[in-house]
């Protein structure tokens, strides 16, 4: 089965349906700040993480597909993405971006994920 930019890779450890709201996020090179919110809807799962301190004040949005695990007793998203690549993502606006399907296409651009809204390459 082809896995979807826009979905939990199954080697994830996604269990559908937990609250990952609260949980620390961090990227190959450090921590990037924690899950604001999120979607487990299937081909449209997602993190949104708000960075604090790390880029004051910004969120982004992190397609479900660059979790690449996930550790529920520590409370920790890992993702295979650097923090650099995170924070020179096309900029994210909750109000005007969430669901906008062209935004969801450049983002999944940038991050390589292939296809209209981020459909796999593969």
């Amino acid at each position: 089965m082809t896995e979807h930019g826009w979905s939990f890779k199954s080697t994830s450890g996604h269990l559908a349906g937990t609250d990952l709201k609260g949980y620390k996020v961090e990227a190959i090179d450090g921590g990037i700040g924690k899950v604001d919110a999120h979607s487990d809807e299937v081909g449209d799962a997602y993190l949104v993480v708000d960075t604090g301190v790390w880029i004051f004040g910004k969120e982004v949005l992190l397609p479900a597909s660059t979790v690449v695990r996930i550790d529920l007793d520590d409370r920790k998203i890992f993702v295979d993405r650097t923090k650099e690549q995170i924070k020179d993502a096309p900029e994210f606006h909750r109000d005007k971006h969430l669901g906008e399907p062209r935004y969801r296409d450049e983002l999944a651009t940038y991050y390589g994920l292939g296809g209209p809204f981020g459909g796999s390459p593969f």
